[in-house]
């Protein structure tokens, strides 16, 4: 039942012209971004192979690049999952479909998991111009590997805050609004802390990706992300729950 309300939802996501047009947008910038860092490591070729230790185009180029899909990322997140539920109670179609035979966690994972593989493709195409790089020579695939599983863990702690905060309005704009400043403020949360060992330091969403970005993997940050993940869909679950015990 689960992959069942996926592709339905999947379906309903590309139905609607939003997600061409957010999936359009951010391949532009992606595409534009990723053009500009490997202009600029070409210029400083000569320089940088005279470094005793040298960083080659994938710490450079692709790297950078995951970095910045990151940013991108977390405002592209909110616009498309603010709809997965505010637009339901909006339309009162919530009401039918937690009526149906179908428990809150079903729905929950099928929201989420429909917009997973929407976004998906995002990384996907991100890996394609990677991977495009390896016919000018060979490319550090462990690191990419990294920045790949970094920013899957991280789109799913974004998808999943976004998809509690679509549960507890009807409206969308304050959906999407809600969710970006949630994740801004999660994403920014360590800038005034100075100790690395700090909780703030820990709680940041950009902390935890920084890691995989330099190419570091670690069980903590893994974790984290997932618990984080985890939390926000049960937190959905209970409020699907409210509102069915409420009718």
């Amino acid at each position: 039942m689960i992959f069942t309300l996926a592709r339905k939802e999947l379906k309903t996501l590309f139905a609607s012209p939003l997600a061409w047009v957010v999936l359009a947008i951010m391949q532009v910038i992606f595409a534009w971004m990723f053009l500009i860092q490997l202009d600029q490591y070409i210029a400083n070729l000569p320089r940088i192979q005279q470094l005793a230790n040298p960083p080659g185009v994938t710490e450079i180029v692709v790297a950078m690049l995951f970095g910045f899909a990151a940013i991108v990322l977390l405002m592209a997140v909110p616009l498309m999952s603010m709809r997965l539920f505010s637009e339901e109670q909006r339309n009162q179609t919530l009401t039918l479909l937690l009526s149906a035979p179908v428990s809150t966690t079903e729905i929950v994972l099928g929201k989420f998991t429909g917009l997973m593989a929407f976004l998906f493709i995002a990384l996907l195409l991100l890996l394609a111009m990677a991977a495009s790089l390896s016919l000018g020579g060979p490319l550090d695939w462990g690191l990419i590997a990294s920045n790949l599983l970094g920013l899957a863990l991280l789109l799913a702690a974004f998808s999943a805050l976004g998809l509690f905060i679509s549960s507890l309005t009807q409206h969308g704009v304050i959906a999407a609004f809600g969710s970006f400043g949630a994740l801004l403020l999660l994403w920014i949360l360590n800038a005034s802390s100075t100790d690395p060992e700090a909780l703030l330091n820990y709680l940041s969403l950009m902390r935890h990706f920084d890691n995989f970005n330099r190419g570091l993997v670690d069980t903590r940050d893994i974790a984290y992300l997932l618990v984080f993940s985890t939390v926000f869909l049960v937190l959905t679950a209970r409020q699907l729950d409210a509102k069915r015990l409420h009718g």
